[in-house]
């Protein structure tokens, strides 16, 4: 007699049945039935009417993708999206900085690869792997979790103790799902894998700042303290590097100081001979730090000592055509380099923010404009308000750089008419760049994150000055634990307190890498970082909610 079963299970429907497998697992893993009735409703609808007739309805494909776990398929859609979206944006703007922007300018040939070892293809599979990894680990945490807190599991808990605490922490899935950083070791390493594991550190130092915050560590800090306390520092290393160690020096930065020094460097006048020679910025750069490794020779003016054979020090031969007409009064050889034609300090510095700042004025004038369009209502509904807080930002950054540049430029002249020409001789190249870094208490309120910005350079610049002088060896692979590390603080301190995670973008992207869509779990908290309400826990997961 054949066994009967106690619970047969219910026959497959017709839709499902008649339906290729191949092409039900291609639906699933494409689009979900949600997105493909939102997409019937707002694109099919409106087609032509062949297309209509042969589009099937949502019905037809809600039933065919029916299933009673789709958080593996929804996780590989999402990382499939990734993959197309990241290396469909390399590709773009790969094409545009060689056909548009590199138009006109020699490149160098880049050596031809496979297509599997290519840096764009390899950073798109990098990044939509740490999705679905990111998503598959979560899940299996949080259901070994949930097993491992049953009646069922309570030998297990007993013999293991430690291990069973560790894995039944409401921590434990936010913990275990950041494993999947490892993926990031499909990209070959290179500056942006640096890049990435120094900005997840920032990040992740940040958070855990913000989180001692809302537990009261800091009630009785002074007025003053804040996160610009940090430029200081980060100017003083940068400017060190940018004189010493300009390989080291990020070239974005360092053009944007050259070009906003219109005083301190002396650009090719027009009506120098073009068959001679002039010195070019970086030139005059390398002088200067020759001149501090030299212990900041005195000028000898050869107006006033023309039968002198040797004014310059030979080192220092490449800066005569400035050297050598300036003014006789002036006591230092750097003083003239940096203003040849004016004796005096303290009008060429403030000649300098004068000649600045209406450049910089209107260069963060666009920048901060064009970061307003999209509060373009805010500005409609009270325009006063809004042009005046404008107006407010601008000139707080503008006054901000110019003075932190010009006072790094203008410390050179500060020490050499204070300081023994033997103390600190290339040491006060930190000091004027701590100096100028501490012009950022202006922008106190509102530049945290550029001073962020600038600390992760600096740490940048720091790791690499570090290595070229043997301070000390990298390690293989240290960059990915670094990532890994600062993922992993960012998962739990945002599953303990979502509201200390900056910025609503931030949780969002948190939440999505979780699988529990695109919403902010602190949506309700205050702006204001001194009085944001403590955010809750949060939505319950939503893979739980599926099982």
């Amino acid at each position: 007699m054949a066994s009967i079963e106690p619970h047969p299970s219910p026959p497959p429907s017709p839709s499902r049945s008649t339906v290729d497998p191949i092409l039900r697992n291609a639906l699933r893993y494409t689009i979900s039935a949600k997105e493909y009735k939102t997409l019937h409703q707002y694109l099919i609808t409106r087609s032509p009417q062949p297309l209509r007739k042969r589009a099937p309805p949502p019905a037809r494909i809600a039933s065919i993708l029916s299933a009673n776990d789709d958080y593996n398929a929804a996780a590989i859609r999402a990382s499939l999206r990734i993959f197309i979206a990241s290396q469909t944006g390399l590709q773009l703007w790969e094409l545009i900085t060689t056909r548009i922007l590199g138009r006109g300018k020699s490149q160098k040939a880049k050596p031809k690869t496979s297509v599997f070892r290519s840096p764009n293809l390899r950073l798109s599979l990098s990044l939509s792997l740490i999705l679905l990894l990111h998503r598959v680990l979560f899940r299996f945490f949080t259901r070994l979790r949930s097993n491992l807190s049953t009646k069922d599991a309570i030998p297990f808990r007993r013999r293991n103790t430690r291990i069973a605490r560790l894995l039944t922490s409401r921590l434990a899935p936010a913990a275990g799902a950041s494993l999947a950083g490892f993926a990031l070791g499909v990209y070959p390493s290179d500056q942006l894998r640096l890049t990435i594991a120094i900005y997840f550190a920032t990040r992740a130092a940040e958070y855990v700042h913000n989180t001692l915050d809302h537990q009261g560590w800091f009630q009785s800090k002074p007025w003053w303290w804040g996160s610009w306390m940090m430029m200081p520092l980060a100017t003083g290393q940068l400017l060190h590097a940018f004189v010493f160690d300009r390989d080291c020096f990020p070239k974005a930065y360092g053009d944007f100081i050259l070009s906003h020094t219109p005083n301190y460097l002396q650009r090719r006048p027009g009506s120098y001979p073009p068959a001679l020679s002039w010195p070019e910025p970086n030139t005059i750069v390398d002088s200067l730090a020759e001149m501090s490794r030299i212990n900041w020779p005195p000028f000898t003016s050869p107006i006033l000592f023309p039968n002198n054979p040797s004014p310059l020090p030979a080192s220092l031969t490449s800066i005569s055509p400035v050297t050598s007409p300036a003014h006789p009064s002036i006591p230092h050889l750097s003083c003239a380099l940096l203003h040849p034609t004016d004796p005096s300090c303290s009008k060429t510095f403030l000649t300098y923010i004068l000649t600045a700042f209406p450049p910089l004025a209107k260069f963060f004038t666009l920048i901060f404009a064009l970061f307003s369009l999209p509060r373009y209502k805010s500005y409609l509904s009270s325009p006063s308000k809004e042009i005046n807080a404008l107006a407010k930002r601008v000139l707080r950054m503008t006054l901000f750089i110019t003075m932190a540049i010009g006072t790094s430029w203008g410390s050179i002249c500060f020490f050499a008419n204070t300081l023994p020409r033997h103390l600190l001789p290339t040491q006060r190249w930190f000091l004027g760049g701590f100096l100028g870094g501490l012009w950022a208490f202006l922008e106190r309120k509102g530049g945290r994150s550029n001073f962020l910005y600038s600390v992760r350079l600096s740490m940048d610049s720091t790791w690499k000055v570090g290595k070229n002088r043997g301070w000390w060896k990298g390690i293989k692979g240290g960059d990915l634990g670094i990532f890994v590390v600062g993922l992993m603080v960012i998962n739990v301190i945002f599953e303990n307190d979502a509201s200390a995670v900056e910025g609503g973008l931030v949780r969002k992207g948190l939440g999505f890498l979780r699988g529990e869509g695109w919403s902010d779990r602190s949506s309700g908290r205050l702006e204001n970082k001194k009085h944001r309400d403590e955010g809750g826990e949060g939505n319950m997961r939503t893979e739980d909610k599926r099982q």
